[in-house]
């Protein structure tokens, strides 16, 4: 077994570029068919690839899914931290996190089709991948809120682990909408209404003469 597998790694280190098709055609597949439907030979089919081909560098349909997110991992967040290095303030930087957040996903809807299926089916294929996106998204959005706090624009007695939350959430919400709807929209002009609604919030000034409870 441990021969398949330095042979398949061989392979792929050898072949980045039909691996890579592999990868690109299956999660077309799976956006289109459902990961559960979708079959080997249509993976193949896409890719351009005799069925065959895919077991030179995948051990099945379940490794292939576990590879395109480990990848995608790395790949996405790489950007999404270069974006967020270019800005200065806190919220700049939280801006940027949102706007490629969103760019990234629009450009790239069947990942994104995929992505939200397997999050919302807390799917255990790919538990672990999911759980080191989550803990890399929190990474970076402690940073800017611990630096809003500093700079004074976030307030230091809120709880960060709800602040980050609040922000995926509301983030991974509106990602999810747009991929439902039946209208045609830019997802990326959501980043500077999500923002303002982070630092702004949906109350007026009256809510400074009121005690919440």
């Amino acid at each position: 077994m441990a021969q398949l597998g330095d042979y398949i790694i061989r392979r792929r280190d050898n072949h980045n570029d039909k691996y890579h098709r592999i990868l690109e055609a299956a999660i077309q597949v799976f956006a289109e068919q459902g990961f559960f439907q979708a079959t080997v030979s249509q993976i193949a089919a896409r890719a351009g690839v005799a069925d065959g081909t895919i077991y030179l560098y995948f051990k099945n349909k379940e490794d292939i899914l576990v590879h395109f997110f480990s990848y995608k991992t790395k790949q996405v967040f790489d950007r999404f931290r270069q974006e967020v290095n270019k800005a200065d303030t806190a919220v700049d930087k939280l801006r940027n996190l949102i706007r490629i957040h969103l760019e990234e996903f629009q450009r790239n809807k069947e990942m994104a089709v995929v992505y939200q299926a397997e999050i919302h089916q807390k799917s255990r294929l790919v538990e672990a991948q999911i759980r080191e996106m989550a803990k890399m998204y929190f990474g970076i959005v402690t940073e800017i809120v611990e630096q809003g706090q500093i700079e004074g624009y976030v307030r230091k007695d809120l709880y960060v682990g709800l602040v980050k939350r609040f922000i995926l959430g509301a983030v991974d919400e509106v990602i999810n909408t747009w991929l439902h709807s039946e209208d045609q929209y830019d997802l990326a002009l959501m980043a500077d209404p999500l923002v303002e609604l982070f630092f702004k919030g949906i109350g007026t000034s009256r809510i400074n003469e009121i005690v919440l409870h």
